[in-house]
């Protein structure tokens, strides 16, 4: 499946959603969806619920090898309940971290795994899904507009003039 796809999906399924793609900067080419609506949160309070990565962030986020040509990780921050389920209790600190712990390839595609980095806060990722794949996701994406949107609702910000 290509990330335009995928883009594509999310801006035709959920309502009030901006999606931000740098040109320049260490994210260039990476995709962040927000809910905003109203288009009035301050840009320090535009969180996404769901982004795009094309590439490795330094030492930081580099688990997932996504120097590969074609290669990307859509991530998902999903509820700690959703991760449960899916994974068992998040960690304390990022997995990538935990060299000990083989149970998780991050380079592997197409396979729904816990975030390296974000998974202790319930952040789950695939590297390319396949279509079949990205069906499981679909629900995984539509819970995570409903928290950020029920986020903003309890927090919603005054209009920028």
């Amino acid at each position: 499946m290509d990330k335009s796809v995928i883009r594509q999906y999310i801006a035709d399924t959920f309502a009030g959603v901006d999606i931000t793609t740098p040109e320049e900067g260490v994210a260039a080419g990476d995709s962040f969806f927000i809910y905003d609506p109203d288009h009035a949160l301050e840009p320090q309070q535009q969180h996404p619920f769901t982004t795009i990565v094309t590439k490795d962030y330094g030492t930081f986020d580099c688990a997932s090898h996504l120097d590969r040509p074609g290669v990307f990780r859509l991530n998902i921050g999903v509820s700690p309940d959703t991760f449960r389920s899916l994974f068992g209790s998040p960690p304390a600190a990022p997995i990538a971290a935990e060299t000990t712990d083989p149970a998780w390839d991050f380079t592997a595609l197409d396979r729904l795994m816990p975030h390296p980095v974000y998974a202790p806060q319930s952040w789950v990722c695939v590297l390319n899904p396949g279509e079949a794949t990205f069906e499981i996701v679909k629900p995984l994406l539509a819970e995570a507009y409903q928290l950020v949107a029920a986020r903003y609702a309890r927090r919603k910000p005054s209009p920028r003039s």
